[in-house]
């Protein structure tokens, strides 16, 4: 299980060694949480903390915002569970480009002044947010197996779309989870980071789509892009309002239902799980600011803290599957080395033989060379493409971005400046975009160079490929 990330007002520190339970968090029935809409009345009423009781009774939590008690764990003593009082959680659910809600977490925080500000943050995003992600060189295998071009591909179009969608709107992408954190410090308050680490989310949610939703997803993440600052009437303010907020989920759950599970009900899970690690022991008070997609499942999960699977199962990356992807290129090669073979069988002449694979090498290498130099490529990675093109069809860019890749050595600096990208002299000036061109126009091209060469050759041998697949199989006995 993850460890909860907490961190002082000074300085980032781990702790979080207690755990909620092995296999899931078990609560007896007498302790389920009991939840309440939050009002000014009833949070100068609880009393949790005396001291600045009048000022939560002066400024109710805002729409966005809802308050709920959870009982103190029952591992302890009774005299201690008698000493200790409930733990008051207030989700408040943001849109992470809006100034409005920027404004409303910074007034929760002050006038709660809470012990623990728990975020919807992981450690990776919460150092990029605040400038502090180290310049490490991105491990070339990471970029180009396990489907991870393609994850790499959709975490820069989401990230892409939210920052254009802030700068329309004039507020930076997770300036309300920075603002939190920044309060926190203020108020020397603890700052927990609660989600899921975001590459366990990215792999997950990539490794478990299915082939159609992935084509789906990269379509509208396209579409989203290019509509947002063509005029269109986007409220994000409005985002935040419950009844806005699930029928965008519902939509999601509508064309995307795998990546809806992992993107929202895991992470609703993964941070609930950790909502309650905060709170073990009861006597505090917790403001949780989490994107208002998350907030009703949250909440849920709060309200029946027995219903949140094991977090263990949450953070496991699924086994790499044969792809569709490996397959097609096994099936290529099998077609490619058959045909060959049953061509030879067939009574071909040993010289037209040579002709007609001369015309395979070359078509196929130079129209991959191709791509590969239209991407701006090293020259090692437009020989490699030429080179194996012929037998690594449709997908010799595996093998010219891996060396395109070592050539340019992408670093975090890069991945980063992805969010920056504008115009196409951005992208060719960016180096985990120029291997990614390299490796998809490398493969383009030798698609096109197979169909080609296809044609080719039957024109050259003069032969139709069914009379050379019968001539080919009656040689061996079949």
């Amino acid at each position: 299980m993850d460890k909860l990330v907490h961190k002082p007002a000074e300085n980032a520190v781990s702790v979080g060694k207690s755990k909620l339970s092995d296999s899931s968090i078990d609560l007896p029935e007498e302790n389920k949480a009991s939840v309440q809409a939050a009002t000014a009345a009833e949070l100068g009423n609880n009393e949790a903390k005396p001291d600045i009781s009048s000022e939560l009774a002066a400024e109710p939590l805002p729409n966005s915002a809802v308050e709920i008690s959870i009982p103190s764990n029952s591992q302890f003593s009774d005299e201690h569970r008698a000493e200790s009082k409930p733990s008051k959680i207030v989700l408040v659910g943001t849109a992470h480009v809006s100034e409005k809600s920027v404004v409303e977490v910074k007034s929760v925080i002050r006038n709660l002044k809470p012990d623990i500000v728990a975020v919807e943050l992981c450690g990776e995003r919460s150092n990029a947010l605040e400038g502090k992600s180290q310049e490490d060189q991105i491990p070339i295998k990471d970029l180009l197996s396990g489907g991870k071009l393609y994850y790499y591909m959709v975490h820069w179009l989401l990230a892409h779309l939210q920052k254009k969608i802030g700068e329309e709107k004039g507020v930076k992408p997770g300036a309300e989870m920075l603002s939190a954190m920044k309060e926190a410090e203020s108020i020397g308050a603890k700052v927990a980071l609660i989600d899921r680490d975001v590459q366990v989310t990215l792999q997950r949610f990539w490794g478990k789509m299915k082939f159609m939703e992935k084509i789906k997803m990269i379509g509208s993440l396209l579409g989203c892009v290019v509509q947002v600052g063509k005029g269109n009437d986007l409220d994000i303010d409005q985002m935040t309002e419950q009844e806005v907020v699930q029928e965008l989920l519902s939509e999601l759950r509508g064309s995307a239902p795998t990546a809806a599970q992992v993107l929202i009900d895991e992470r609703d899970a993964y941070l609930a799980g950790n909502i309650i690690k905060a709170a073990e022991g009861g006597n505090k008070t917790i403001v949780v600011v989490i994107g208002a997609g998350h907030k009703a499942g949250v909440l849920n999960y709060l309200k029946n803290p027995k219903s949140i699977p094991p977090l263990d199962t949450l953070i496991e990356v699924p086994k790499k599957s044969l792809g569709i992807g490996k397959i097609v290129s096994a099936i290529f090669v099998c077609i490619i080395v058959a045909f060959f073979a049953l061509l030879l069988l067939s009574g071909v002449s040993l010289q037209l033989f040579l002709v007609a694979f001369v015309c395979w090498f070359i078509i196929t290498g130079v129209l991959s060379a191709l791509g590969a130099l239209l991407a701006g490529g090293h020259r090692d990675s437009i020989l490699t493409s030429f080179l194996l093109a012929w037998i690594t069809t449709p997908h010799p860019g595996w093998f010219s971005g891996l060396v395109e890749a070592k050539k340019r050595n992408p670093k975090t600096s890069d991945f980063k400046a992805l969010f920056a990208v504008e115009n196409f002299g951005d992208i060719f000036k960016n180096s985990i975009m120029r291997v990614l061109l390299v490796a998809s126009l490398t493969n383009i091209g030798s698609i096109v160079g197979a169909f080609l060469g296809g044609i080719v050759i039957m024109k050259v041998t003069g032969t139709d490929p069914s009379d050379i697949i019968f001539a080919g199989l009656k040689a061996i006995g079949l």
